[in-house]
């Protein structure tokens, strides 16, 4: 890790609001849901999918929850009466999973029902490791109710991770794979990156042999390469996978996954709660401030 990124990744929580902002602002929709559609629609136009999330978790209140059932009853409408080529992701934490586990799960499922409705999907987010088994039990819950219209996402970091894939493996598989961004005690996720992304490409691999659909979600260029590997290794159609990343990291590589003939999706927030968002991301991936600083000093 450079001095560079060590530094980001170790002060960015204690950072103030406007300067975070600052260095956040190219992957964050705006405010409201009309930004977001507009991004979206540029996306769409650009060859890209996108998957459309509202910011916002851990809830203290079941007011909190419906507020952000409605407003993501809003965005499958939006997306709906606008034609737009996308999907909606949402975390359990925002429907009320700390307040009430059964509340939480009446949520999620009105909103995989109407995304049910419009022909449209929904991704359950993996929050930190105190969620996982309650989410992937909504996932296995509705999936059954609503086959094809629902999905889940596994963390490579996580240990038990190849164990999740081969216990859901008796039903309809659709997942996002991402290496995970909470930080969890050692007991629980692998810590050296290097174990972390053999676990990426060994849990990507055994997807395929479970015949999933996967998000294969990563702007790491050697986890792609080993990625399309795989897509080779196991004959797999256009429509038989997707990569995903998000949005405003490394423009110039998911052009190239685009011209290349791949399936391309762009995570797309909004909402008044970027700065919680915006700081994870940044602690992650310490390399979006640098390029931010250097789109600002015209380098």
């Amino acid at each position: 890790m450079s001095l560079f990124n060590f530094l980001v990744s170790k002060t960015i929580m204690h950072v103030p609001g406007p300067i975070v902002g600052f260095f956040a602002k190219s992957y964050i929709a705006g405010e409201n849901l009309v930004a977001a559609v507009a991004t979206t629609r540029d996306l769409n136009h650009r060859g890209m999918l996108a998957t459309i999330d509202i910011l916002g978790e851990f809830i203290k209140t079941r007011e909190e929850a419906t507020y952000f059932k409605q407003q993501c009853l809003d965005i499958l409408n939006g997306i709906d009466r606008e034609g737009l080529d996308a999907n909606l992701s949402l975390k359990p934490t925002q429907m009320g999973l700390e307040l009430d586990k059964e509340f939480a799960f009446a949520n999620i499922r009105e909103i995989v029902a109407q995304a049910a409705s419009l022909n449209n999907f929904v991704r359950i987010d993996m929050e930190d490791h105190p969620c996982t088994d309650d989410t992937l039990e909504f996932f296995r819950r509705l999936r059954e109710e609503f086959p094809g219209h629902v999905g889940v996402v596994l963390q490579s970091y996580l240990r038990r991770t190849l164990d999740d894939i081969e216990s859901l493996s008796d039903g309809l598989l659709h997942f996002r794979l991402c290496k995970g961004i909470y930080n969890e005690p050692r007991l629980i996720a692998y810590k050296d990156m290097a174990i972390i992304n053999r676990s990426f490409v060994c849990c990507l691999e055994k997807m395929f042999e479970k015949k999933a659909y996967v998000g294969i979600a990563t702007h790491d260029e050697k986890l792609i390469f080993e990625a399309q590997q795989l897509i080779s290794k196991f004959g797999l159609k256009r429509d038989e996978y997707e990569f995903q990343m998000l949005l405003g990291v490394d423009p110039e590589l998911r052009d190239i996954l685009v011209a290349q003939g791949h399936r391309l999706r762009i995570y797309v927030p909004f909402g008044k709660s970027w700065l919680p968002y915006s700081k994870r991301r940044l602690k992650e991936n310490p390399s979006i401030a640098r390029h931010a600083l250097k789109q600002m000093l015209g380098m």
